[in-house]
């Protein structure tokens, strides 16, 4: 009788010695775990190029700000210290959705939030579905730097910190003085908040954009004040032209 070899067993034909693939419940051979990897890889930036990327192609690198949803005890802290406000209420780089749902949820009408990634304007979408506020709340496919702020009230920003100071420079060239900006996660470096809340990642800070305006005012007279007495201290002394002449 002839006899085979069958998968799994040393001495696959034409091969001496070298072990074949493993069968069921057996290892894997270096092969096997090469494929494992690779197809893991593959599998991490399919998700990269399909969720993430597509909000980021326009936007300048220094710019980007990568997806990381809200935990319900940021989302509870931020809109603790809105509530009682009034106005337009808008969401930088909503996300999911969930920040402008409980916005409008607390009655801060209207509600929406500008974000770049067509899924997870979708996620938004159907969260505002589901929880019965579709039509009610509004997710734009808006670049944040590129929308004007001037009618908005009520700002939330959960962005990463390479971001705030450019940012900082844009709200207070359009928000309006009785708006309030709440940051998530992290605080904008050159404001002093007017209240905050929570401790760690999960603490949020409040801006009046009345009083960030005041101290910025003040800290630019200030500077001013100080570059004018240096320049006075280090300015040369004119003697004068003597135009005698000498007999």
């Amino acid at each position: 009788m002839e006899q085979r070899w069958e998968p799994g067993e040393p001495g696959e034909p034409g091969e001496p010695g070298e072990p074949g693939w493993a069968g069921p419940g057996g290892a894997l051979g270096a092969r096997g775990l090469l494929a494992v990897a690779v197809a893991s890889g593959a599998a991490v930036w399919a998700t990269w190029a399909v969720l993430l990327m597509p909000g980021f192609r326009r936007v300048p690198l220094r710019l980007q700000v990568p997806y990381q949803p809200s935990s319900p005890r940021q989302v509870a802290n931020a809109l603790a210290l809105l509530r009682g406000r009034a106005g337009k209420t808008v969401d930088l780089g909503s996300g999911d959705g969930r920040l402008v749902l409980e916005a409008y949820k607390q009655g801060l009408r209207p509600a929406l939030g500008y974000e770049l990634n067509p899924w997870l304007l979708c996620l938004a979408n159907y969260r505002a579905w589901k929880a019965g506020y579709h039509g009610n709340v509004s997710f734009l496919k808006k670049d944040l730097w590129k929308v004007n702020l001037s009618d908005c009230h009520n700002v939330i920003v959960f962005l990463a910190p390479s971001v705030k100071p450019p940012l900082a420079t844009k709200l207070l060239a359009e928000l309006p003085d009785d708006a309030r900006v709440v940051a998530g996660r992290f605080p904008f470096p050159s404001w002093t908040p007017s209240s905050t809340l929570g401790q760690g990642l999960e603490q949020v800070w409040a801006y009046d954009m009345k009083e960030v305006r005041r101290e910025a005012q003040s800290s630019a007279q200030e500077s001013r004040s100080v570059s004018k007495a240096r320049e006075e201290k280090i300015r040369p002394r004119n003697p004068g032209v003597n135009t005698g002449f000498k007999g």
